[in-house]
């Protein structure tokens, strides 16, 4: 039978669909877009380094042996082994129970592979991600993970954890397409970083947390428990001594265990985290040969405290691992929510104040180098003055930024060790004078005659060595100072609910800073008690670079978005900046083990270290590709 010409045309345009189809392409509402690829895996940075039919992780010995006990020394207590709320004190190491729908890689920059989803995808305009599960996913009572526990714990974290609430405040929905297929829409277009870091969610059992508890009761994820939930990672929680420890048990018939993101990892038999009373006290445990690995971030300790027969004869071993990491920011961090802290020339004049040089040539043995940017020691960090696609970022808020992020290249304050910073009290003081406080018989006061007055709150009693001279420094100006040190339950409850003046605070930053901006600098998360915003930063310029490093489209957009974020907050002047070493120190016991090198991003601990029954174990090389 002859087809008539509207048939025939029909026909032809059929074909035409089908070809582009076949070729990658297809068809949404009226314009043509490309279709969405089946992907192992995502990378920020560009091509993965790994292909799909990759064996293990290069950093790996896929051989390590499985056994032995890891004990690890944690600080404080704790009352909750619920880890997905901001209640009670949580127990160390429940990361170890649960897995995400992807893996990160250690040895590539913004790269993540599939885990529970065994693959990806999503559009060109990054509009939405979508996983497929892997069939073989279980939890460890040996039920199947499916699309329902993945939108289920989506929902179910982001309205109980103001992390996960900042962290996907973009992702507005997430719907199961098929039993082992689930897809999370965003609110926008652009975000290049969404279909990773919703990958890094953790996938919770909805059969378990609906379902009745040892009490007889349906168990509510929104409050503590010391009953040991289900997971589906490579551990299970064995016995807990609530407060004083917590011991991880492998799960010998692990679903994941032969996967290429999980071939050499989970080596232990079992992980132990005992808690002490400070970090002093836990240092004397590892010394003492309680604990087994110890990672060293006193420099006085690494300097003087090793001199013990154990490190001399070698049970005891110490690296400096150099990593490839950013440094981020660690710092003496200002609460905004006090008025004193309202005026930048405040909070600048207590950087004036603080003489890094002195304290690092007479309490640190010159191991540290000051801080000078959120993203310091990376590619991310700014310099000079604004220019080229940083300085057209910047020009919109020129009336409402400091005259000196155009013109002044961001320092802090420098001494000459000497232990003489008279001139940098000088700068200090005059700064106090024109927010206000005047000295009144060695006090400062405001017009009302209220005193200037603040207490340092800390969790670490180390570092009251290091507030001791700053405190001195303070008072010479006329600032009234009292230091608190708490426990660690009592801290977190303070910081939590804002309950402080300053504290030590470090805000970590990886290669490809995105989504976390906002909840630790955006306006909604600094109305969230428990959120990562403990310094209080609502600014409309802020946000607005904020989005501009979340929706930055390539890594010169990000790099200059990055760039004019930090010359921001280092010129609002949020914090006292201290210290960074770009190496990371570690000392542990000889019958540990990991691969060398280690990887470039992490020192791998405790997911590829082993147990050696001997103790004289070399530190294998990781096998190479050609």
């Amino acid at each position: 039978m002859k087809r008539s010409k509207a048939g025939r045309s029909v026909a032809l345009l059929v074909s035409a669909l089908a070809a582009l189809t076949v070729a990658g392409w297809a068809v949404a509402g009226e314009t043509a877009r490309a279709a969405e690829v089946e992907r192992h895996g995502a990378s920020l940075f560009g091509d993965l380094k790994y292909r799909p039919d990759f064996k293990h992780f290069d950093y790996v010995n896929p051989a390590a042996p499985k056994g032995g006990e890891l004990r690890y020394a944690a600080i404080g207590n704790f009352d909750s082994l619920n880890a997905f709320i901001v209640k009670g004190e949580q127990a160390a190491g429940l990361a170890l129970i649960y897995d995400t729908l992807l893996e990160t890689s250690l040895d590539e920059p913004g790269a993540e592979y599939g885990l529970i989803a065994e693959s990806l995808s999503y559009p060109d305009d990054f509009s939405s991600v979508t996983f497929s599960l892997r069939k073989a996913a279980r939890f460890n009572d040996g039920k199947p993970v499916t699309a329902e526990d993945v939108v289920w714990s989506f929902e179910t974290l982001k309205k109980l954890n103001p992390f996960y609430a900042a962290y996907y405040h973009n992702v507005t929905k997430a719907e199961v397409l098929a039993p082992n297929k689930v897809r999370f829409t965003f609110s926008g277009k652009g975000n290049r970083e969404l279909p990773q870091i919703v990958g890094q969610l953790p996938i919770l059992p909805k059969h378990y947390w609906t379902a009745q508890g040892s009490k007889g009761k349906t168990r509510d994820i929104s409050q503590t428990t010391l009953e040991a939930p289900l997971g589906s990672g490579p551990y299970r929680i064995g016995k807990v001594i609530a407060g004083r420890s917590i011991v991880y048990e492998r799960v010998k018939d692990y679903w994941a265990k032969d996967l290429p993101v999980k071939l050499g990892t989970a080596n232990f038999d079992s992980m132990r985290f005992d808690y002490y009373g400070d970090p002093t006290i836990a240092f004397e445990a590892f010394k003492g040969d309680q604990v087994d690995y110890r990672a060293e971030n006193s420099a006085k300790n690494w300097a003087t405290g090793y001199n013990i027969p154990a490190v001399k004869d070698g049970r005891i071993k110490r690296e400096e691992l150099r990593m490839q990491t950013g440094a981020g920011m660690q710092s003496f961090a200002f609460n905004l929510r006090r008025d004193i802290f309202k005026d930048p020339r405040v909070r600048e004049a207590f950087n004036w104040a603080f003489d890094f040089e002195w304290q690092n040539k007479t309490l640190f043995y010159g191991q540290y180098t000051r801080t000078g940017s959120y993203f310091e020691n990376s590619e991310l960090a700014s310099s000079g003055v604004p220019q080229g696609a940083e300085l057209k970022l910047l020009e919109p808020f020129r009336k409402d930024l400091p005259p000196e992020v155009f013109t002044t290249a961001y320092t802090n304050p420098k001494t000459d060790g000497s232990g003489n910073n008279r001139a940098n009290l000088r700068r200090a003081a005059e700064l106090l004078d024109a927010a206000g406080w005047k000295a009144v018989k060695g006090a400062r006061v405001n017009a009302q005659g209220q005193p200037l007055q603040v207490e340092f709150l800390l969790a670490d009693p180390m570092f009251e060595r290091v507030v001791g001279p700053y405190r001195q420094s303070l008072e010479r100006l006329g600032i009234k100072v009292t230091l608190r040190t708490v426990d660690s339950a009592q801290y977190q409850n303070r910081v939590d609910n804002r309950d402080f003046d300053i504290i030590v605070h470090s805000f970590g930053q990886s290669l490809s800073p995105g989504n976390e901006q906002r909840e630790f600098w955006g306006c909604a998360a600094s109305k969230i008690s428990g959120s990562r915003n403990v310094i209080g930063i609502c600014d409309p310029v802020v946000e607005k670079l904020i989005d501009s490093v979340i929706f930055a489209k390539s890594r010169d957009e990000l790099l200059a978005a990055t760039h004019a974020l930090d010359r921001v907050l280092l010129w609002r002047h949020y914090v006292v900046p201290q210290w960074f070493s770009p190496k990371s120190r570690v000392a542990y016991w000889a019958r540990l083990a990991h691969p060398t090198p280690t990887p470039a991003y992490s020192v791998g601990f405790p997911d590829i270290w082993w147990y050696d029954a001997s103790g004289k174990a070399a530190n294998k090389q990781a096998p190479q590709k050609p």
